[in-house]
């Protein structure tokens, strides 16, 4: 079978699957297993495929015919640039959450101290966290932006911590229920972790709709990272009423919200005494980012 003919049959199959961007996965998928950049497909496209190569290709094809993400088959997604491995443990990153990473980047610009120290709660692949601290540290060219990431997956864990080493990135990594994470009473007490800005994309699908989502969220993504139980708000409450221990005083928190969850989160945060609390929007115009500044003069 030539290259062509592989990319056109790959093509068809998932079309028949009803994966909706068909043709761009069956490229993606010959990619990954040729090497082929789309320059010398196009000069080349009726060369024959290897026989092992044509054989790995319709394994993969088959499997993503079968609603297996694609970047479970490929083990990679790019994100804010950078490529993240990624698994069945962890959040496949999307491109909504760089409007979480894009709003704490301009808060850090900003800011624009030395020694600036981030959380990442549900940190996941830790890709947020990364993402964060190679940008403020290309922009600073110097270490002086520091970041721990916290998660209750060990295995989701295991996969930042090896995107960390991949990128060649210094990170803290802790295991544990949100905050519970960092230590004890006494520890926080003792301002051994105090941070200047907080980042979250926590669970938030309600329980009731996490059936309805597409097969490859609702059956690979882990429940875990998505049931945000009865009303998808049970995180974003946990997180901002103990987050005034964690914060230094003008620091900020961010969350990654559902595009109906705005006014919810933003409500919550400024009754529980938050500053400059606003809503951002992503790039098709739906609420993505809630943030707001903790003052301890004003009701903490």
């Amino acid at each position: 079978m030539t290259v062509r003919k592989a990319y056109e049959w790959g093509s068809e199959i998932l079309a028949k699957s009803g994966i909706e961007e068909a043709q761009l996965d069956a490229w993606y998928l010959l990619e990954f297993v040729t090497g082929m950049s789309r320059a010398v497909y196009f000069a080349d496209a009726d060369r024959k495929m290897a026989e092992e190569k044509e054989a790995q290709y319709a394994a993969l094809i088959k499997k993503r015919s079968k609603r297996i993400p694609l970047q479970h088959l490929t083990g990679v997604q790019e994100f804010m640039g950078l490529e993240f491995q990624v698994n069945e443990h962890v959040l496949i990153p999307r491109q909504d959450t760089e409007v979480l990473v894009e709003t704490a980047l301009d808060f850090l610009k900003q800011r624009g101290g030395k020694n600036m120290e981030i959380l990442d709660l549900c940190t996941g692949s830790g890709c947020i966290l990364l993402s964060l601290l190679f940008h403020a540290q290309q922009e600073r060219r110097e270490d002086s932006v520091s970041g721990v990431g916290t998660d209750i997956s060990g295995d989701a864990l295991k996969v930042a911590k090896e995107n960390g080493k991949r990128l060649g990135i210094d990170a803290i990594w802790k295991q544990g229920d949100l905050f519970e994470a960092l230590g004890t009473t006494e520890e926080v007490r003792s301002e051994t972790y105090r941070f200047d800005l907080i980042v979250s994309n926590p669970p938030y699908i309600r329980s009731d709709v996490i059936e309805t989502l597409q097969p490859e969220v609702r059956d690979h993504d882990p429940y875990l990272a998505l049931d945000g139980k009865e009303d998808g708000l049970f995180f974003y409450r946990r997180i901002i009423e103990a987050s005034a221990s964690y914060l230094k005083d003008g620091g900020w928190l961010m969350f990654e919200i559902g595009s109906d969850q705005g006014d919810a989160v933003s409500g919550m945060m400024q009754a529980a005494g938050f500053r400059s609390v606003s809503v951002k929007k992503d790039l098709a115009g739906l609420d993505r980012v809630v943030s707001g500044m903790y003052d301890k003069c004003e009701g903490f």
